[in-house]
């Protein structure tokens, strides 16, 4: 079935990722709709994960209040909340960058490129996170605990790592999908990124 193809296509995307974006140039109904549900999954899963590595995550148990059983719930619904924004907004700053450059693609297609290009942060959702939370537990949830020092920095590279790699494949998504030069689908990925970026600024001086 095309659903399940497209199951393997989101995995795929970390080894072969050309082919797989290219693919998204079909915008019949039938495959729009087979491939809706596994990037819907993927934007999901990465959402979760981005939600795990904010501060907000580091503190949570610092709140009395707060039970060790919440944090699952609220990684789920914050997770949800990152990967609508994500999916949606993102979506659209990259559908209008592409249209500034001259892309012909649809919004729809922007959005389900953007999804699929979060597969290495949705990857350590399933890897990454479970050995950094079989290691530091309840510590890394609160401050104060074991889960300072080299140990844990080394699981923050490797987190950074995983935005380095979904930034990369955007880049290769958007080239693949439109075909154009190397030098256009990096502006593009910028122009979108700029916005966000402008805002991150602003809050954090």
């Amino acid at each position: 079935p095309l659903e399940r193809n497209w199951w393997l296509r989101s995995a795929a995307v970390l080894v072969a990722p050309r082919p797989i974006f290219a693919s998204l140039r079909d915008e019949s109904a039938d495959a729009v709709d087979e491939r809706q549900e596994p990037l819907n999954a993927v934007a999901g899963l990465a959402g979760i994960a981005g939600v795990l590595a904010t501060p907000v995550a580091r503190h949570l148990l610092n709140d009395g209040s707060f039970s060790v059983s919440l944090i699952p719930v609220w990684a789920f619904i914050g997770g949800a909340i990152y990967a609508l924004a994500f999916y949606w907004l993102g979506g659209g700053l990259l559908y209008g960058a592409a249209r500034r450059l001259g892309g012909l693609g649809s919004y729809r297609r922007a959005r389900h490129l953007l999804a699929l290009a979060a597969a290495p942060l949705a990857l350590t959702l399933v890897t990454l996170w479970p050995i950094r939370i079989a290691v530091y537990g309840e510590d890394l949830f609160r401050t104060g605990g074991n889960d300072y020092g080299r140990g844990d920095a080394v699981f923050g590279v490797l987190v950074d790592l995983a935005v380095v790699w979904c930034a990369w494949l955007l880049v290769v998504g958007v080239r693949a999908v439109h075909g154009w030069t190397w030098l256009r689908a990096a502006a593009t990925v910028a122009l979108a990124a700029a916005f966000p970026a402008l805002i991150v600024i602003a809050t954090t001086l």
